[in-house]
């Protein structure tokens, strides 16, 4: 079988961005490439400003555009194996422009306000704790992946949205076959088919006792606004948005610190520093490499490079966070760094909208584990860390770690 060919918004080394992609943000413009995870060419954008002025204006660049582009079939059932998943993606708001996305974030953004996350943050403090325990009591040496970073965002996320736990190893693997690159598309189709079906089934089970969660309030306020498909797609985003990201910044986190252990010593020892702290793992690792291409709507020109009605956008949110004009010395970890405006998250109208809450989890989380493991140490030569590839989102496959 002849080997997937990466993207090129999939280059890295290690923490960083591949030497490929580095090659091409020296170029100052936008580059044209033809390895894509959708099948054809599209444009790679690169400079910080240039980032932020495509997702900064969705009018001329359309995230619905993809769907539109990849069958012109009315049902998406009917889309090609691989292609459905952007047409299936309309129902997601990721997948949306102005009016439809604006109407459903409207409904989802009290749940994601600074006071909703201050009321959270005991319960994320004992589900911290609690698997903090639990991979304590299984002692030493251990996969911090499996055993801490993992966990955390899964039950947080479950217990927001109102999804069994017990499911997690379902939900999980289902989003790791969508979200590879090395599957096929037949796989990813299948995988993304049962977790459309595992959601819809439980929003089934909602309607007929809605719960305190955020699928259960959808359901009580505003079930006359919103779709069943909507909010499928909607609750579907959330829970692998939810636990995915944060769980490989967790992971790839924790291993960035042991390998700078002054910088990890400020971290568990001096609380005012934790802020500053997360948001340069945030620059530095960009766990998303790209998030879905946009679609030019109307010929335009971006770092110089004129582009036309229907070229396909893919932004590298790494290299836009290694950008010399954003981040002096931008290769360099240094959580003294004064915060910048990063792209880890997103900006403009699809800027995520969990970004607080995981914010949240990581300067709970982070500071915790290194005060209850005070000895933690890579059980594995740095070299040998077994990062991920040909994913959507970057992170460590495993992080073997003893104490």
């Amino acid at each position: 079988m002849t080997p997937t060919p990466r993207p090129i918004t999939m280059s890295r080394d290690r923490y960083s961005p591949g030497s490929d992609l580095a090659e091409r943000a020296h170029t100052g413009r936008p580059t044209r490439t033809d390895t894509t995870d959708f099948g054809v060419s599209a444009w790679v954008v690169t400079r910080h400003e240039d980032v932020r002025a495509v997702l900064g204006d969705a009018g001329l660049f359309s995230s619905a555009g993809l769907a539109r582009h990849s069958t012109p079939s009315s049902s998406p059932d009917s889309a090609p194996p691989g292609e459905q998943r952007f047409t299936d993606a309309a129902s997601f708001m990721v997948g949306q422009d102005p009016p439809e996305h604006t109407r459903l974030r409207r409904l989802l953004t009290p749940e994601f306000t600074m006071r909703r996350m201050r009321a959270l943050e005991p319960r994320v403090r004992a589900v911290v704790d609690e698997v903090l325990d639990d991979m304590r009591e299984t002692g030493s040496p251990a996969d911090l992946v499996q055993g801490f970073a993992l966990p955390i965002p899964s039950l947080v996320i479950c217990e927001l949205l109102g999804v069994p736990y017990s499911d997690r190893e379902l939900f999980q693997h289902l989003s790791s076959v969508q979200l590879r690159q090395t599957t096929s598309k037949e796989e990813q189709t299948d995988a993304f088919i049962a977790l459309r079906s595992y959601m819809s089934d439980l929003v089934d089970r909602h309607r007929v006792a809605p719960g305190d969660d955020l699928i259960g309030m959808l359901i009580r306020e505003h079930d006359q606004d919103i779709s069943h498909d909507e909010l499928v797609g909607i609750a579907l985003v959330l829970l692998i948005a939810g636990h995915e990201t944060t769980a490989n910044t967790l992971g790839a986190g924790t291993a960035l610190l042991l390998e700078h252990p002054g910088q990890l010593a400020a971290v568990r020892d001096e609380p005012q520093r934790v802020d500053d702290a997360v948001e340069e793992l945030l620059r530095f690792l960009t766990p998303v490499h790209s998030g879905l291409p946009r679609t030019v709507m109307t010929d335009t020109a971006v770092g110089g490079q004129e582009m036309r009605t229907g070229d396909l956008v893919m932004l590298s949110l790494p290299m836009a966070n290694r950008d010399t004009d954003l981040v002096t010395a931008p290769d360099d970890f240094d959580i003294a760094r004064k915060p910048v405006p990063h792209v880890a998250f997103g900006h403009g109208i699809h800027h995520c909208i969990g970004a607080p809450l995981a914010r949240m989890e990581l300067r709970i989380a982070l500071p915790a584990l290194l005060r209850h493991f005070p000895g933690l140490r890579l059980d594995v030569d740095p070299a040998d860390i077994d990062f991920r590839s040909m994913t959507a989102v970057h992170g460590v496959e495993r992080l073997p770690v003893a104490w």
